[in-house]
């Protein structure tokens, strides 16, 4: 096979089975939609959906110091996390542009497992190697050892709980456990990408084929369909989640694109960028950057990343992300704007499509909160 061919998936025959359009994404060749991407969107918000995320970066972390070696690699608090439990975090090269937001879970005393999105599994596995220098730790490329499975939606329960005997009710939010689901032992964990509830089955590659019949087989009633990338990009969108390369870049740190949060400052020990992120929290005190916001069309010109935010002639900010909003029935986007702009309802806001500045309403983040 040509070193610039695509990699597939281990469900790659079922996709092409099922009549998915594929696209080459990070490398790998993935399923874009099956049919409708407005009908796999919806069902996700109203029954459920499967998706196959088996391109994301498995790395896993261990030893003595694995604890210590997280916390001195990514900017959160690591060694805080209790077994089972998840935390989002970012990793940032020395002068704080951010190398990729990650989930870390805590599979044992001293076991962990970094995810990290596809375009950058690459790029974290060699800066956790290359930090892991002096630490009695062991970092191990893991992204041929799992298939990754996801069901969402709020039937995802319902679908999930006749194949397994894990208790789906007790795993909270953030959270993982090991069990067995359709008869294959996996990782289930609870830290969804489309603002519903939902699960993520991380599995050898060799089970995923039956898994994924079986999920198919198990959600037929409650609605489940087979759902592509594109979707799960609308989706993330209206629950104001950012994507790499979108509204994370190298090119920005986490207090930039306003997930400061995300920086532990009061943690033990020196951590990779610490001295630029104390810097730019400063800088971000003293000069406010500009704040990720989202915009709602009054029209129907869908904004697309790169296009400039306009107020009175003047260029005020730029799109990251932009599409059709199923749920909202209009288009929608996620801006960084200056702050004077930045408030919900600021007056006169547009987006230069083409030459045409289109009218948009300023609002908060996120533009769809699922029902408790």
């Amino acid at each position: 096979m040509s070193s610039t061919e695509p990699r597939r998936t281990a469900l790659d025959a079922e996709h092409r089975a099922l009549g998915a359009t594929m696209t080459d994404f990070a490398g790998w060749d993935m399923p874009l939609r099956y049919g409708s991407e407005r009908d796999e969107h919806v069902a996700v918000r109203t029954r459920a959906g499967l998706f196959d995320l088996s391109h994301m970066g498995e790395i896993t972390v261990t030893g003595p110091d694995a604890a210590r070696l997280l916390d001195h690699a990514v900017v959160g608090n690591i060694s805080t996390v209790k077994e089972g439990r998840a935390r989002y975090t970012m990793i940032c090269r020395p002068d704080g542009g951010i190398l990729d937001d990650l989930i870390v879970y805590r599979l044992g005393e001293r076991e962990y497992l970094v995810v990290a999105n596809a375009s950058n599994a690459q790029t974290v596995l060699d800066a956790l190697v290359e930090r892991a220098a002096g630490f009695d730790a062991e970092v191990r490329d893991d992204r041929d050892a799992y298939a990754l499975l996801a069901v969402q939606g709020p039937e995802a329960v319902a679908v999930l709980a006749p194949l397994t005997d894990a208790d789906l009710d007790g795993l909270r939010y953030y959270a993982g456990l090991t069990g067995t689901v359709a008869g294959v032992p996996a990782l289930i964990a609870r830290t969804g990408y489309t603002g519903e509830d939902g699960f993520e089955l991380f599995v050898r590659p060799e089970h995923a084929v039956g898994l994924w019949r079986a999920l198919l087989a198990a959600g037929e009633g409650a609605g489940l369909v087979p759902c592509g990338l594109s979707c799960r990009d609308t989706l993330r969108l209206e629950a104001g989640m950012p994507l790499y390369g979108n509204e994370l870049s190298a090119a920005l740190t986490p207090f930039d694109a306003g997930f400061g949060r995300v920086v532990k400052f009061e943690k033990e020990g020196d951590f990779v960028g610490r001295e630029a992120l104390a810097e730019a929290a400063s800088r971000a005190e003293s000069t406010p950057p500009r704040v990720l916001v989202g915009l709602v069309a009054e029209g129907r010109r869908v904004p697309r990343a790169g296009y400039a935010v306009v107020r009175d002639g003047e260029v005020v900010g730029e799109v990251t992300s932009g599409a059709p909003s199923p749920t909202l029935g209009k288009p929608i986007a996620m801006a960084y704007v200056d702050p004077a702009v930045a408030a919900p309802g600021t007056p006169g806001v547009g987006v230069d499509i083409r030459g045409s500045h289109e009218p948009y309403e300023v609002v908060a983040l996120p533009f769809y909160t699922r029902a408790k």
